[in-house]
């Protein structure tokens, strides 16, 4: 095939990809949904718990955010997020680990908050020369070092990176309706052709969040999973 046949059947392909009523949600992080009918929400009616995959980005503070983009700088909303209040941000930062290695278009997630960080799988630490402790959000004691460069300044986080432990959001009726307890670790699992059963999975119990558990890009891929598929919790018998 001509090589201007062959850019021309892939534009093809890829704008019907794009268009298509049956493209994926974004592993089901977003409010919106392309396909006009969520995963997630199917599986909440049934009353179980969706997974929702959490690709790479970074959390920033307003003193941060005004360095990144420049004195006044407010984030602007590119989409809501699955979780109430929470949105990703037009605003994109290229974070810089050690011997210079980096990842460019991070997105930033809104609202700023009181702590910078940056939430990356393993796969992408170690493309950064990273090893990140894996932690909950905010818990940066012993993070790694990293630099997030924006069109206005770069800041340097001397512990800024983490890998983000496996964790469901959920309310307080949520966890009592399925048995859980704050301080719990709990097990669950994914059937099907790659199944999965995952261990030291945290509850995050508020009244402000919605039911869904978070994986990020390396586990959601190990397990097949693409965002919307119910998990099953595992009990141990006694």
């Amino acid at each position: 095939m001509p090589d201007q046949d062959l850019v021309e059947l892939i534009t093809r392909r890829v704008v019907s990809r794009l268009t298509t009523t049956d493209q994926a949600c974004s592993g089901c992080a977003l409010r919106s949904c392309p396909a006009g009918n969520r995963a997630c929400d199917a599986v909440t009616q049934q009353q179980q718990i969706p997974v929702g995959v959490s690709a790479r980005h970074a959390h920033v503070t307003q003193e941060h955010l005004e360095i990144l983009y420049g004195a006044g700088h407010q984030l602007t909303v590119y989409a809501p997020l699955y979780q109430p209040e929470a949105f990703a941000a037009n605003e994109t930062v290229t974070i810089v680990g050690k011997r210079m290695r980096a990842i460019e278009a991070v997105r930033i997630l809104g609202p700023v908050r009181d702590y910078s960080q940056v939430e990356v799988a393993q796969t992408e630490a170690i493309r950064l020369g990273l090893n990140p402790p894996i932690r909950d959000s905010g818990d940066l004691a012993g993070a790694e070092p990293i630099t997030l460069i924006g069109p206005a300044g770069s800041v340097y986080l001397e512990e800024g990176a983490i890998c983000a432990a496996r964790h469901i959001h959920m309310t307080p009726k949520d966890a009592v309706a399925l048995g859980i307890r704050e301080d719990e670790l709990l097990k669950v699992h994914f059937p099907g052709e790659r199944a999965l059963t995952f261990e030291n999975v945290r509850p995050k119990i508020s009244e402000g969040y919605v039911l869904q558990m978070h994986l990020d890009t390396d586990d959601s891929n190990a397990a097949g999973l693409k965002g919307g598929e119910p998990v099953e919790i595992v009990r141990d018998a006694g």
